[in-house]
């Protein structure tokens, strides 16, 4: 947890309550504890919205691409394979 050791944590605890007192101490403590809670829960929907967006563009990517290769007429596609593998032959002979 943050690199700190037990020692350090004790350390800091004894502080807290030296300067903050037995009164005032936990419910600053609660107080930390429902802070970290919040921020955890916006920091996983962040996360989460970014994966959502994410996904959505490949689907995007993936649809135009998939688009553009079924538009393509299958004669364009054959005419293209046929002028190269006539020049594989005539530079064969």
């Amino acid at each position: 947890m943050f690199g700190i050791g037990s020692t350090e944590l004790i350390v800091i605890l004894v502080v807290a309550l030296i300067v903050l007192g037995p009164k005032k101490l936990p419910g600053i403590a609660r107080s930390i504890g429902k802070a970290l809670g919040e921020f955890r829960r916006a920091a996983t929907d962040v996360k989460q919205t970014i994966e959502r967006e994410v996904e959505q563009v490949e689907a995007r990517e993936k649809a135009v691409a998939e688009e553009k290769t079924a538009s393509t007429p299958p004669q364009e596609a054959s005419e293209e394979v046929k002028p190269g593998a006539g020049q594989g032959k005539a530079g064969d002979e």
